[in-house]
């Protein structure tokens, strides 16, 4: 895992990324999860149930289980690769950053917007941004990586 190495930095930063990501999802999952088993906690830990119409689901259980596990349990496990530098950490990186972009973009086309979504969609953003400095495809300005430019033809 050269890469990690490389760019401590942004290892750290995507650690924390993950982090924030993972145990947010988590505890978003658990609130939606909670809120369509108790009917009395709903309004308290879930959007309105109006904002599903049109959707696949007519109640938060199953977009809860979703956002627990795949959204917050796939960053963790990426947390958790990262943390101990396992040889598959930025396989895991890569899914969990894709994982939470089509969440987002899915969330969008289904319920109205709102500020966690824009919060949530920086977030996908800038782990993929840690990922390629990590792997070594961006290189910070003035680090002696060559510019290939178009020649003039004149």
């Amino acid at each position: 895992m050269g890469g990690m190495n490389t760019h401590p930095i942004a290892r750290v930063l995507l650690l924390i990324v993950q982090a924030f990501v993972g145990v947010t999802g988590v505890a978003g999952g658990v609130a939606l999860i909670l809120g369509a088993a108790v009917p009395s906690l709903a309004t308290v830990l879930s959007p309105p149930v109006a904002y599903l119409d049109g959707s696949p689901f007519t109640s938060y259980l199953v977009p809860g289980e979703i956002l627990a596990i795949l959204l917050g349990g796939v960053h963790l496990a990426a947390f958790w690769m990262l943390l101990r530098r396992h040889s598959s950490a930025l396989v895991w990186a890569a899914v969990a950053a894709f994982d939470a972009a089509i969440w987002i973009f899915v969330q969008m086309v289904i319920i109205p917007f709102s500020f966690l979504q824009a919060v949530y969609f920086v977030a996908a953003l800038a782990e993929f941004g840690l990922l390629l400095l990590c792997l070594g495809l961006l290189r910070r300005a003035g680090s002696g990586a060559t510019r290939v430019t178009a020649s003039d033809p004149s």
